[in-house]
């Protein structure tokens, strides 16, 4: 008797961003190369993007990533986007860990975003994440773990932290342990609210091009915890991409390598198998 296959979620965030990273989200999604993906509802190519998506319902976890430091708010802002634009997460994370982050100011954007991905997708989404990972900052996981329990909302959460020994197994484990110092908590706090969350994450990467990408993808699933989550950024390029987000080049190399018999083989020959959302 073969043994079971391990699940894990792999999902593909940014859904949204521009049409091109859409068109390559999609296609992987219709494949079955990916299991999940984040939409970004405050991006003005994602009401666009969302019929297409929509259609995929119940095949693919859909879910939100919230969005608070690319592109502009969907509503006012006034002390974190005086002038209509969302800052960058230098400038969000100080805010953040320095307690001026108010929590008043963010919950109405998340309700926003949160409205945005229900009236195009005519359903709520199956799980939160964040951009950046800006959901489990200070100053904003309580204003989203408020919000979402105001809605009565039953889906998952993502805690972008892992065991310490697992992170230094994989690429990027400076960035990961960043991340996962960053929240701290995070997962404690979204049970208590009666949410579920993933148990183990990875897929941290350089954004680099060049030949050694598939190697460092395949070493993200090292050491999986017992309900993980991997993320991944595929896409084709256009030029809506190019004025968004400083991460281009890489994007062309992950769809690639996701739609290639290289990955297929490689969950084959690892016992893995994709998942809508990860294990009680």
């Amino acid at each position: 008797m073969l043994p079971e296959r391990r699940p894990v979620v792999l999902c593909a965030d940014d859904y949204g961003l521009s049409p091109g990273v859409s068109r390559g989200i999609l296609d992987l999604a219709r494949r079955q190369r990916i299991s999940a993906t984040g939409s970004m509802t405050n991006i003005p190519a994602f009401r666009a993007a969302a019929p297409a998506l929509r259609e995929l319902r119940g095949a693919v976890g859909l879910g939100l990533h919230l969005t608070l430091t690319t592109g502009a708010p969907l509503g006012p802002l006034p002390r974190l986007a005086p002038d209509g634009r969302l800052p960058p997460l230098g400038r969000l994370m100080s805010l953040s860990v320095s307690g001026r982050l108010r929590a008043a100011e963010i919950r109405p954007e998340i309700e926003r975003q949160l409205d945005a991905f229900a009236a195009a997708m005519e359903f709520a989404p199956d799980f939160v994440d964040g951009h950046q990972h800006v959901h489990v900052l200070p100053g904003v996981r309580g204003a989203l773990l408020e919000a979402l329990s105001a809605r009565g909302w039953r889906g998952w959460l993502r805690d972008p932290g892992d065991r310490p020994r697992a992170i230094r197994s994989r690429p990027q484990a400076g960035k990961a342990a960043v991340v996962a110092g960053l929240g701290l908590g995070f997962a404690k706090a979204a049970r208590r609210a009666g949410f579920a969350v993933n148990r183990g994450f990875s897929g941290f990467s350089d954004f680099a091009a060049g030949d050694g990408f598939a190697d460092a993808f395949e070493r993200s699933f090292r050491d999986l915890g017992p309900a993980p989550v991997v993320m991944c950024h595929p896409g084709e390029v256009d030029d809506g991409l190019r004025a968004l987000d400083p991460v281009v080049a890489s994007r062309p190399l992950e769809l690639a390598y996701l739609g290639s018999a290289r990955f297929e083989e490689f969950l084959e020959r690892e016992g893995l198998r994709l998942v809508l959302a990860p294990a009680a």
